[in-house]
């Protein structure tokens, strides 16, 4: 038990941790990145009498995925722990994961035949809809069902994405994590095979390169989703909850099946949000407002329009998510925070090492340090440059829920 944990007390306080998903950026026009560039005067106001900081995901340099960046902010030591991304997936889809589980996250894409081998053309398959993912999901669950005897799970995610759980009769080697993923990252390449050195793992790769196999036949007349690509493969870990470490009672209101699992993982409980949008997401929080004392709100599409170095729709998700900001401030939280998983460059179309932008607003900050809700008004707070996982701690005491360490 850390120094936090011994020092936690019981109180009816509401925090409120607003994740705008790879919300950091770098400058795009003008010398100015997209939270510069976009109208937000409600985060405006608000920064000016909130705490604000630039917080490290991980460390110095190093780039996040998504687990990691999320372990971060809600409080766990991401150099220490260490969740594969089909785990992640796989939970929020809600899949049950058991000991005897390999998780894997997948991807519908297209790939073009050179001398009978796949050639990647597109990892994402056009980003084909939804609906069209569970027509293929379906297809592929009707014909893959057991492969050697290992029981095979699929199910949709959204657009490209699925999950793939391999289900043992026993239990498999933790080694699994290290196991390569499939998809080549770059296009014009083809699929890299599954292979590992570890004679442990060999039945493992030999079903995995069997439904590989046997999915690219059963597609190889879909005009787009015509092959699939694995990354992540993963067992689930075990985990101290939220509950167990903070003595909160989380939720988790996202619409992406990832942040779900992660949430879920780390015992907080899933809200169904009807629908997609963010104001489904805000209708959701006002839901639940009195049933939980913990809110982590996520918001995806400041990620994904980095990824694609679309700065100008990035710059339009900040402003529609500062038109409802007023909402969630009426619902009157004694603690709100700010921020973002990781920095998702628009220059880049990649996650960064780069520092992320971080407010909270409670009672109890000095406040009128910075201007705007910014990278560089947020470097000028009095947060500072801090690691990630010492964020929950900030929130905790902003909460009055940290008792005094020593006499």
């Amino acid at each position: 038990m850390g120094l936090v944990e011994k020092l936690i007390k019981k109180g009816d306080a509401k925090i409120v941790k607003v994740v705008l998903d790879g919300v950091g950026d770098l400058p795009v026009k003008d010398g100015k990145t997209p939270l510069e560039l976009a109208y937000t005067p409600n985060l405006d106001q608000l920064a000016k009498k909130s705490a604000t900081g630039l917080h490290i995901p991980v460390d110095y340099g190093i780039t996040p995925g998504s687990g990691p960046g999320h372990l971060g902010i809600f409080g766990y030591d991401p150099s220490q722990v260490t969740i594969g991304r089909g785990v992640l997936e796989a939970l929020g889809v809600g899949i049950e994961l058991k000991d005897t589980d390999i998780a894997v996250r997948g991807n519908f894409a297209t790939v073009e035949y050179q001398n009978q081998n796949p050639v990647v053309i597109d990892r994402r398959a056009g980003r084909i809809s939804t609906e069209e993912n569970q027509r293929l999901i379906a297809k592929l669950s009707e014909k893959i069902k057991n492969i050697d005897g290992v029981e095979v799970i699929l199910k949709s995610g959204m657009e490209h994405r699925f999950v793939v759980v391999f289900r043992f009769q026993e239990k498999v080697s933790d080694l699994v994590n290290q196991l390569n993923d499939t998809d080549p990252q770059v296009l014009g390449k083809p699929p890299i095979p599954v292979s590992s050195p570890y004679p442990e793992l060999k039945k493992v790769v030999e079903v995995v390169s069997k439904f590989i196999d046997q999915a690219s036949e059963i597609l190889k007349d879909e005009p787009k989703a015509n092959y699939v690509l694995l990354r992540g493969f993963s067992v689930k870990p075990d985990l101290p909850t939220l509950q167990q470490r903070f003595g909160v009672t989380p939720c988790c209101i996202a619409t992406y099946p990832m942040y779900k699992g992660l949430a879920s993982l780390v015992g907080m409980k899933i809200v169904s949000v009807k629908g997609t949008d963010l104001k489904d997401e805000i209708q959701a929080l006002k839901e639940v407002w009195e049933t939980y004392d913990y809110f982590f709100v996520h918001i995806k599409k400041t990620d994904s329009y980095g990824e694609d170095g679309n700065a100008e729709a990035k710059i339009k998700t900040i402003e529609s998510f500062d038109q409802y900001l007023l909402e969630i401030l009426d619902l009157n939280p004694q603690v709100l925070c700010i921020t973002g998983d990781h920095s998702t460059p628009c220059i880049m179309k990649a996650h960064s090492w780069h520092p992320v932008p971080t407010l909270v607003w409670s009672p109890y900050v000095l406040g009128n340090t910075s201007e705007r809700f910014t990278e560089r008004e947020c470097l000028k707070g009095e947060l500072g440059i801090f690691y990630a996982y010492k964020l929950m701690p900030l929130l905790l005491a902003h909460a009055g829920r940290l008792k005094k360490f020593g006499a």
